[in-house]
């Protein structure tokens, strides 16, 4: 997938997005699972907004991303406040050639980018050869309810003086997906004329039985299965699902 301009406009898309959550609910699960060290891998980072929040709470933050521009965005905004992240580009399905994390995060629905179950099973792998012993690995993905009653045949819009977007939600071709069509108008303040950006994504989810097994089966213990930053476990209309998994030595 390349972002090419949507890299610029993701933080327009994303401004009202609970980052202090996530940031939170990381530090309060190292807390609860005692993780001693800091070494943090941001995976699919984007921007890096996450990336320069967690730095600044003490994390020592590596990020990765499979765009060339959205890690050019996370580099300026690491620069800007004073922070040192070393970012690479890579596919979070062939991580390779990184040191082992105390955590592993892949945050803002990130995983659900993966396009095959083969793609998801690969990445959970390559996530546990990466981390330290008892070191855990946090995600959210959406839950199958969102992808299906909340975005598939849904437009969402917004018209700014700067940016406007409109949204559009189709049906995707595999079960529980979907493609998110987007077009962006942005002010061209030179001219005073609007350039167009299209952009279109997509997006898979499972149940939260089957990633549960994928982790088992990739050498995790599954520890916290809970929904929409709360301490619960998901609902049948939970819209983001939670999982928090330890590693664990595997039998030889």
């Amino acid at each position: 997938m390349s972002y090419q301009q949507f890299a610029y406009l993701y933080d327009e898309l994303m401004k009202d997005a609970p980052y202090d959550g996530w940031v939170q609910f990381v530090k309060d699960r190292c807390v609860k699972y005692n993780v001693t060290g800091a070494r943090l891998l941001d995976l699919a980072c984007g921007t890096g907004e996450l990336s320069v929040r967690l730095a600044q709470e003490g994390f020592q933050v590596t990020g990765v991303d499979l765009s060339e521009d959205m890690l050019a965005v996370a580099q300026s905004k690491a620069e800007d406040v004073g922070v040192r992240i070393p970012f690479f580009q890579q596919n979070m399905a062939d991580l390779v050639g990184q040191e082992d994390f105390d955590v592993i995060g892949c945050f803002c629905d990130s995983l659900n980018y993966l396009q095959t179950e083969e793609e998801v099973i690969a990445t959970f792998s390559n996530i546990f050869e990466h981390l330290t012993d008892e070191g855990i690995f946090i995600f959210d993905v959406h839950s199958i309810y969102k992808i299906s009653h909340l975005f598939i045949n849904q437009t969402f819009a917004s018209s700014e003086d700067q940016v406007s977007y409109i949204w559009n939600s189709f049906p995707g071709e595999s079960p529980n997906s979907v493609e998110h069509e987007l077009s962006f108008f942005v002010l061209e303040e030179r001219t005073g004329k609007y350039d167009r950006f299209d952009e279109l994504h997509f997006q898979r989810t499972y149940s939260v039985q089957q990633y549960s097994n994928w982790l088992t089966e990739a050498g995790f213990e599954v520890l916290e299965v809970c929904a929409d930053f709360e301490n619960s476990e998901p609902l049948s209309q939970s819209e983001r699902i939670f999982f928090i998994a330890r590693k664990i030595e595997k039998a030889i």
